[in-house]
Formats: structure tokens, C-alpha cells, sequence
């Protein structure tokens, strides 16, 4: 039985963020609750996801008469209000909800729901106000993923003074503390590439390293 095809999501604020990961999940084949207090929000979903409802996540009976605890996951995409993302994650952590992914504001808003029980925070204008800093530093900069406090991954395409090396001769381990984790070329991707491997025109290199490091990194190849 292929369990992730069972997965039901349910998605709390359907602005831009909460409707974009609402209809990628239904595009990926999930079953997909859209809930959000404007029943505007609500017609312009009806026709992406699995269901559509208009109901005030801040209310507990409304929750549990939606039947919210049997959803696998739940995101909170709620905007600017702080205070309801707070209270509905409340309700969710208390109506049992297994997994509660919550959009934050801010690092302060973040701490909060992390301390009354929210699984993962994440900050979707901060991650993107990094990838638009990262990309400003080096057009090659094609994406730019934070894996924790000090560590990222980038995708970098290779600029001209790396077409025509190899992995060796480059030797971004030794000079900037990072390691080449693989190398796309067109739709192929090589994830074990061999140090005498040569870069070429169009390749992307996947890389991991710490943030400072990457960064010098970015730098200098941006410098030429």
C-alpha cells in the first residue's frame, strides 16, 4: 500500500503563499482541505484543490467539526494576523493534529510557535529575500536553500572561469571550505562526480557548505 498517495493535507489561509502550496500539493496528486475565513479566497480555490471551505480557524468547534485532527498534516499560511496564526495553532496542537507546519512573520512570531508546539516555521519572505540577496551578489546564483542555522546549499551555474576545468583544478574544497555535491548537465544529473571531471558551458553545480564560505565563493566568481 503506497501510503504517501493516502496523505491528506489541510492548508489554513489561502493569500498567496497558502493558496501556491495548496494547489502544488493537489498537483501533486494529495488530497487537499483549503480553509480560510474569506469566502472570496474560498470561490477562487473551489477549483484547485480537493475541497474548499469558509470556517474561522480561531474557532474550536468549527475545527473539530471539520474533522481537522484526521489530516496528516495541517499548514497555517494565515498573513498578517500573528495573534489567529498563534490561536489556531493552539486549537490544532490541541485537537491532535499530527503534524502542524506553520507560516511566521517574523524570528519572534517563529519562537512562539515553536514553544507552544508547532512542528516546523517556516518563513517564506525571509528564504525568499535570501535567494533575491544571493542572486543580486551572482546572476549564476540560480537557487540558494538554507539546511540549518550555518549551513546551505546552492545551485550555481558555472560561470566562464570554471568552463573547461575539472573538479580538481578548481579546488573548491581547499579554497573555499565547500564541497561540489553534484553536477547537472542539461536534464542528467551527476551526484558522485569524479574529481578529474571537466565543468562545462551550461552545467549547474550543486554545492553544500557553510553560509560564510558559500558566500566567498559567490563572491569571487562573480568578480571573475
Amino acid at each position: 500500500m503506497n501510503r504517501m498517495a493516502k496523505k491528506q493535507f489541510a492548508v489554513i489561509g489561502m493569500g498567496r503563499f497558502g493558496s501556491s502550496v495548496a494547489a502544488a500539493l493537489t498537483g501533486m496528486g494529495f488530497e487537499v482541505l483549503a480553509i480560510d475565513s474569506n469566502e472570496d479566497r474560498i470561490q477562487d480555490a473551489i477549483n484547485k484543490v480537493t475541497h474548499a471551505v469558509s470556517a474561522d480557524s480561531t474557532d474550536e468547534e468549527a475545527m473539530r467539526s471539520l474533522g481537522i485532527r484526521n489530516f496528516d498534516v495541517v499548514v497555517v499560511a494565515i498573513g498578517q494576523d500573528i495573534q489567529s496564526s498563534i490561536l489556531t495553532t493552539l486549537i490544532l496542537k490541541d485537537l491532535g493534529v499530527g503534524t502542524i507546519i506553520v507560516k511566521a512573520q517574523s524570528e519572534l512570531h517563529g519562537k512562539v510557535l515553536a514553544k507552544i508546539g508547532a512542528d516546523k516555521i517556516i518563513y517564506p519572505e525571509r528564504d525568499m529575500g535570501l535567494r533575491v540577496a544571493h542572486h543580486l551578489v551572482s546572476p549564476n546564483i540560480l537557487d540558494y536553500i538554507e539546511i540549518s542555522e550555518d549551513y546551505s546549499i546552492v545551485e550555481i551555474k558555472a560561470p566562464p572561469a570554471m568552463v573547461g576545468k575539472s573538479l580538481v583544478q578548481l579546488d573548491i574544497r581547499q579554497k573555499f571550505k565547500c564541497n561540489v555535491m553534484g553536477i547537472k548537465t542539461g536534464t542528467s544529473m551527476n551526484i558522485s562526480p569524479y574529481p578529474e571531471d571537466l565543468i562545462k558551458s551550461g552545467d549547474v553545480l550543486v554545492i553544500v557548505g557553510k553560509n560564510q564560505d558559500l558566500s566567498n565563493l559567490e563572491i569571487a566568481y562573480s568578480e571573475g
